[in-house]
Protein backbone atom coordinates (compact mmCIF):
# COMPACT_ATOMS: atom_id res chain seq x y z
CA UNK A 1 0.00 0.00 0.00
CA UNK A 2 1.47 3.47 -1.06
CA UNK A 3 0.58 6.43 0.69
CA UNK A 4 -0.56 5.21 3.66
CA UNK A 5 -1.13 7.76 6.24
CA UNK A 6 -2.68 5.29 8.97
CA UNK A 7 0.59 5.67 10.71
CA UNK A 8 -0.52 8.96 12.05
CA UNK A 9 -3.52 7.44 14.18
CA UNK A 10 -1.16 4.02 15.20
CA UNK A 11 1.76 5.87 16.20
CA UNK A 12 -0.66 9.35 17.95
CA UNK A 13 0.81 8.07 21.66
CA UNK A 14 4.30 7.57 21.24
CA UNK A 15 4.77 11.51 18.61
CA UNK A 16 6.94 12.83 21.53
CA UNK A 17 8.53 9.47 23.68
CA UNK A 18 11.57 9.43 20.99
CA UNK A 19 11.27 5.97 20.47
CA UNK A 20 10.87 5.02 17.07
CA UNK A 21 13.05 6.28 14.14
CA UNK A 22 11.20 7.91 11.90
CA UNK A 23 9.43 9.77 14.29
CA UNK A 24 12.94 11.39 15.47
CA UNK A 25 13.58 11.82 12.20
CA UNK A 26 10.57 13.95 10.97
CA UNK A 27 11.51 15.94 13.95
CA UNK A 28 14.77 16.67 12.95
CA UNK A 29 13.39 18.50 9.97
CA UNK A 30 12.17 21.56 12.31
CA UNK A 31 15.04 23.10 12.31
CA UNK A 32 16.30 23.58 8.56
CA UNK A 33 12.65 24.46 8.35
CA UNK A 34 12.58 27.16 10.63
CA UNK A 35 15.54 28.10 9.68
CA UNK A 36 14.23 29.12 6.43
CA UNK A 37 10.83 30.24 7.40
CA UNK A 38 12.72 32.53 9.52
CA UNK A 39 14.23 34.47 6.21
CA UNK A 40 10.54 35.23 5.45
CA UNK A 41 8.74 35.77 8.78
CA UNK A 42 11.48 37.80 10.68
CA UNK A 43 8.87 38.49 13.80
CA UNK A 44 7.19 35.28 14.33
CA UNK A 45 5.53 37.58 18.03
CA UNK A 46 1.51 37.44 17.60
CA UNK A 47 1.49 36.01 13.95
CA UNK A 48 -1.46 33.89 13.99
CA UNK A 49 -0.19 30.80 12.23
CA UNK A 50 -2.34 27.53 10.95
CA UNK A 51 0.31 24.32 10.86
CA UNK A 52 -1.72 22.33 8.31
CA UNK A 53 -1.14 18.65 9.16
CA UNK A 54 0.34 19.24 11.92
CA UNK A 55 0.34 15.58 12.96
CA UNK A 56 1.15 15.46 16.81
CA UNK A 57 2.89 18.74 17.39
CA UNK A 58 6.55 19.17 16.21
CA UNK A 59 6.00 22.33 13.78
CA UNK A 60 3.31 23.85 16.14
CA UNK A 61 5.30 22.96 19.05
CA UNK A 62 8.38 25.22 17.81
CA UNK A 63 6.01 27.84 16.62
CA UNK A 64 4.65 28.83 19.32
CA UNK A 65 7.80 29.26 21.44
CA UNK A 66 8.73 31.25 18.82
CA UNK A 67 5.70 34.12 19.97
CA UNK A 68 3.35 32.91 17.15
CA UNK A 69 -0.56 32.53 17.87
CA UNK A 70 -1.02 28.74 16.30
CA UNK A 71 -3.61 26.39 14.93
CA UNK A 72 -2.28 22.62 14.44
CA UNK A 73 -4.84 21.22 12.31
CA UNK A 74 -5.08 17.43 11.25
CA UNK A 75 -6.85 14.68 10.20
CA UNK A 76 -6.22 12.46 12.72
CA UNK A 77 -8.06 13.12 15.81
CA UNK A 78 -5.27 10.49 17.54
CA UNK A 79 -2.36 12.81 16.87
CA UNK A 80 -4.23 16.01 18.06
CA UNK A 81 -5.02 14.90 21.08
CA UNK A 82 -1.42 13.52 21.77
CA UNK A 83 -0.67 17.39 20.77
CA UNK A 84 -2.99 18.94 22.43
CA UNK A 85 -1.30 16.30 25.62
CA UNK A 86 1.99 17.72 24.81
CA UNK A 87 1.01 21.35 24.78
CA UNK A 88 -0.31 20.57 27.96
CA UNK A 89 2.29 19.23 29.64
CA UNK A 90 4.68 22.49 28.68
CA UNK A 91 2.31 25.04 29.26
CA UNK A 92 2.29 25.95 25.41
CA UNK A 93 -1.10 27.43 24.38
CA UNK A 94 -1.82 25.81 20.82
CA UNK A 95 -5.44 25.75 19.38
CA UNK A 96 -5.79 22.20 18.10
CA UNK A 97 -8.63 21.02 15.91
CA UNK A 98 -8.96 17.96 13.98
CA UNK A 99 -9.82 19.08 10.14
CA UNK A 100 -8.97 18.37 6.60
CA UNK A 101 -6.69 20.43 4.05
CA UNK A 102 -9.81 20.55 1.85
CA UNK A 103 -11.89 21.78 4.69
CA UNK A 104 -10.06 23.77 6.78
CA UNK A 105 -12.08 24.77 9.74
CA UNK A 106 -10.79 28.26 9.90
CA UNK A 107 -12.88 31.14 8.81
CA UNK A 108 -12.29 33.45 5.69
CA UNK A 109 -9.55 35.65 6.17
CA UNK A 110 -8.17 34.72 9.34
CA UNK A 111 -4.65 33.79 9.67
CA UNK A 112 -1.39 35.80 8.77
CA UNK A 113 0.07 32.62 7.67
CA UNK A 114 -0.09 28.75 6.68
CA UNK A 115 2.38 26.63 7.23
CA UNK A 116 2.49 23.29 5.48
CA UNK A 117 5.08 21.13 5.26
CA UNK A 118 5.29 17.15 4.43
CA UNK A 119 1.69 17.37 3.21
CA UNK A 120 1.17 18.33 0.02
CA UNK A 121 2.72 15.26 -1.36
CA UNK A 122 -0.08 13.21 0.45
CA UNK A 123 -3.19 14.84 0.07
CA UNK A 124 -5.91 13.67 -2.75
CA UNK A 125 -6.07 17.24 -4.38
CA UNK A 126 -3.59 19.76 -3.86
CA UNK A 127 -5.00 22.10 -5.78
CA UNK A 128 -8.19 22.05 -3.29
CA UNK A 129 -6.10 22.54 -0.33
CA UNK A 130 -4.35 25.67 -1.64
CA UNK A 131 -7.70 27.31 -2.62
CA UNK A 132 -8.88 26.46 1.02
CA UNK A 133 -5.59 28.06 2.24
CA UNK A 134 -6.48 31.12 -0.06
CA UNK A 135 -9.64 31.37 1.54
CA UNK A 136 -8.43 31.57 5.44
CA UNK A 137 -5.59 33.49 4.42
CA UNK A 138 -5.49 37.65 5.28
CA UNK A 139 -4.87 39.92 2.23
CA UNK A 140 -1.04 39.22 1.62
CA UNK A 141 -1.12 36.24 3.75
CA UNK A 142 1.96 34.06 3.34
CA UNK A 143 1.97 29.98 2.58
CA UNK A 144 5.20 28.34 3.74
CA UNK A 145 5.82 25.16 2.39
CA UNK A 146 8.09 22.02 1.58
CA UNK A 147 7.20 19.05 -0.13
CA UNK A 148 8.88 15.93 -2.41
CA UNK A 149 10.16 16.81 -5.89
CA UNK A 150 9.01 14.00 -8.02
CA UNK A 151 12.33 12.47 -9.59
CA UNK A 152 13.50 9.13 -9.67
CA UNK A 153 16.37 10.30 -7.31
CA UNK A 154 14.26 11.70 -4.60
CA UNK A 155 11.73 8.34 -5.14
CA UNK A 156 15.34 6.52 -5.05
CA UNK A 157 15.97 8.09 -2.00
CA UNK A 158 12.75 8.12 0.52
CA UNK A 159 11.06 5.15 -0.82
CA UNK A 160 13.45 2.63 -1.27
CA UNK A 161 16.27 3.29 0.63
CA UNK A 162 13.93 5.25 3.66
CA UNK A 163 11.61 2.40 3.85
CA UNK A 164 12.74 -0.76 1.83
CA UNK A 165 16.26 -0.57 3.00
CA UNK A 166 17.26 1.49 5.80
CA UNK A 167 13.21 1.83 7.40
CA UNK A 168 14.10 5.15 8.65
CA UNK A 169 10.02 5.65 7.65
CA UNK A 170 7.50 2.93 7.71
CA UNK A 171 7.16 1.15 4.34
CA UNK A 172 4.36 2.69 2.91
CA UNK A 173 4.52 5.97 3.90
CA UNK A 174 4.88 7.43 0.65
CA UNK A 175 3.79 7.39 -3.39
CA UNK A 176 6.33 8.89 -5.20
CA UNK A 177 3.68 8.96 -8.50
CA UNK A 178 2.16 11.72 -5.95
CA UNK A 179 5.04 13.95 -5.38
CA UNK A 180 5.48 17.25 -7.28
CA UNK A 181 7.63 19.06 -9.38
CA UNK A 182 8.65 22.88 -8.60
CA UNK A 183 7.31 23.45 -11.83
CA UNK A 184 4.16 22.10 -11.65
CA UNK A 185 3.45 23.28 -7.58
CA UNK A 186 4.76 27.20 -8.83
CA UNK A 187 1.91 26.95 -11.57
CA UNK A 188 -0.41 25.86 -9.74
CA UNK A 189 0.66 28.39 -6.88
CA UNK A 190 -0.10 31.33 -9.69
CA UNK A 191 -2.91 29.91 -10.47
CA UNK A 192 -4.76 30.33 -7.17
CA UNK A 193 -4.21 33.74 -6.88
CA UNK A 194 -0.19 33.82 -5.13
CA UNK A 195 3.10 35.75 -5.49
CA UNK A 196 5.71 33.05 -5.84
CA UNK A 197 9.33 33.53 -4.47
CA UNK A 198 12.24 31.62 -4.86
CA UNK A 199 12.32 27.90 -4.02
CA UNK A 200 15.26 26.11 -2.03
CA UNK A 201 16.61 23.05 -1.89
CA UNK A 202 16.47 20.67 1.40
CA UNK A 203 17.61 17.28 2.39
CA UNK A 204 19.67 15.37 4.19
CA UNK A 205 23.12 16.44 5.28
CA UNK A 206 24.60 14.23 8.31
CA UNK A 207 24.06 11.49 10.83
CA UNK A 208 23.62 12.63 15.16
CA UNK A 209 25.14 10.86 17.80
CA UNK A 210 22.06 8.57 17.50
CA UNK A 211 22.86 8.01 14.12
CA UNK A 212 19.38 9.35 12.75
CA UNK A 213 19.56 11.71 9.76
CA UNK A 214 19.86 14.96 10.01
CA UNK A 215 18.42 17.34 7.16
CA UNK A 216 19.78 21.11 6.24
CA UNK A 217 19.69 23.58 2.93
CA UNK A 218 21.00 21.65 -0.28
CA UNK A 219 21.83 23.40 -3.72
CA UNK A 220 19.72 21.04 -5.87
CA UNK A 221 15.68 20.80 -5.37
CA UNK A 222 15.91 17.68 -6.74
CA UNK A 223 14.97 16.03 -3.62
CA UNK A 224 13.00 17.94 -0.82
CA UNK A 225 12.48 21.68 -1.73
CA UNK A 226 11.20 24.84 0.39
CA UNK A 227 9.20 27.79 -0.76
CA UNK A 228 6.94 30.60 0.39
CA UNK A 229 4.05 32.97 -1.77
CA UNK A 230 1.88 35.28 -0.29
CA UNK A 231 -1.76 35.65 -1.23
CA UNK A 232 -2.64 38.24 -4.11
CA UNK A 233 -5.48 40.84 -3.27
CA UNK A 234 -8.23 40.67 -6.04
CA UNK A 235 -8.69 44.02 -7.73
CA UNK A 236 -11.66 45.73 -6.81
CA UNK A 237 -14.73 45.12 -9.56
Amino acid sequence: MRNDQSIYRIYAAEWWTGRHRWLRTMHNLVPPRLKYFDGIIKDWRDVSVLDLGCGGGFMADALARRGAAVIGVDPSAAAIEAAREHARLEGLVIDYRVGSGEALPVPDGSVDCVVIVDVLEHVADPGRVLDEIRRVLKPRGAILFDTLNRTKLAAFIFVFLGEVVLRVGPLGTHDPAKFIKPSELRAMLLSKGFDVGPMAGLGPRGLNRRFDITFGRLPILSLMYMGHAAKIVAPAA
